[in-house]
């Protein structure tokens, strides 16, 4: 299997600033069923939980880790010729069971800057029932030990990733996210939950669609209050704002004034906010 790959990205400026928001990008059963009934079949034989030889079948490359639509994503946020997963793992689960503490993955950085993905595929269905993964948005810009939220049980907010077979998830590493438990449920079953990473090689900048309409000035970078209650929003339109002019390769443009100024949306009466870095 080839290192790199590269294609079209398939995402536009709201698009990409929306999963600097959130911290990820749902796609929906995106992998054609044959794809994903292989897979199944796949991981019935193959029941570790790193089966990585999944990436040496031709099949599941073509289906699954280079999908149009998750790749093109994925090139819009990581830029051109992206490093491919070296590594899948896959959250195999007998449920009932009970859920996961609330965690961020080894080796997390807390940062602007988004140089890896990782991403879950669902080769079956996955309902509420089956204790479908839980993620908290907008927590790749908060910092925490895992040993300050690992008690935590359930926050008002969170979001889960059911999902019809075939969905894919796309997220920012450092992410807060556990496994739900499953609930109502009295017949055993078998959950599937692939999880691998893709890689920045290229510098960021600007090369994703481009929408007329996007102005940098006004742009929404204020998080609405569904992703914000539970931090100060306003520095999260700050952390929002850095994080998005970074993949833009303008990070070095990037500076706050605070108070009501931008990245806040305060224009009332003015054509834009005060305080918009110059050159934007």
């Amino acid at each position: 299997m080839k290192t790199y790959y590269d294609c079209e990205p398939t995402l536009n400026d709201f698009a990409v600033l929306e999963a600097c928001q959130r911290g990820y990008h749902r796609l929906e059963a995106v992998v054609p069923e044959e794809i994903n009934a292989r897979a199944r079949a796949f991981l019935e034989t193959n029941t570790s939980g790193e089966p990585s030889e999944i990436l040496f079948e031709d099949w599941f490359v073509e289906g699954v880790i280079k999908n149009p639509q998750a790749a093109g994503a994925i090139r819009s946020l990581l830029g051109m010729n992206f490093g491919l997963p070296i590594l899948m793992s896959n959250h195999r689960i007998e449920y009932p069971t009970s859920a996961q503490e609330w965690h961020r993955d080894g080796n997390s950085k807390f940062t602007h800057e988004l140089r890896n993905l990782q991403v879950f595929y669902l080769p079956q269905d996955c309902t509420m029932e089956m204790g479908p993964t839980e993620v908290l948005p907008g927590s790749h810009l908060l910092y925490s030990a895992n040993d300050h939220i690992k008690h935590l049980d359930r926050v008002r907010g969170s979001e889960f990733m059911s999902g019809p077979a075939g969905s894919i998830f796309i997220t920012v590493y450092s992410l807060w996210h556990r496994r739900s438990s499953s609930r109502r449920t009295t017949t055993k079953g078998v959950r599937n939950l692939l999880k691998y990473n893709y890689f920045r090689t290229a510098p960021p900048q600007r090369d994703w669609i481009i929408d007329p309409e996007f102005d940098f000035a006004t742009a929404p970078y204020l998080p609405s209050r569904d992703l914000g209650y539970y931090r100060d929003v306003w520095l999260a339109a700050s952390h929002v704002a850095e994080m998005f002019l970074w993949l833009c390769g303008k990070h070095q443009q990037f500076k706050t004034e605070g108070g009501q100024t931008w990245p806040l949306n305060t224009a009332r009466f003015l054509d834009k906010p005060y305080g918009v870095p110059p050159g934007l």
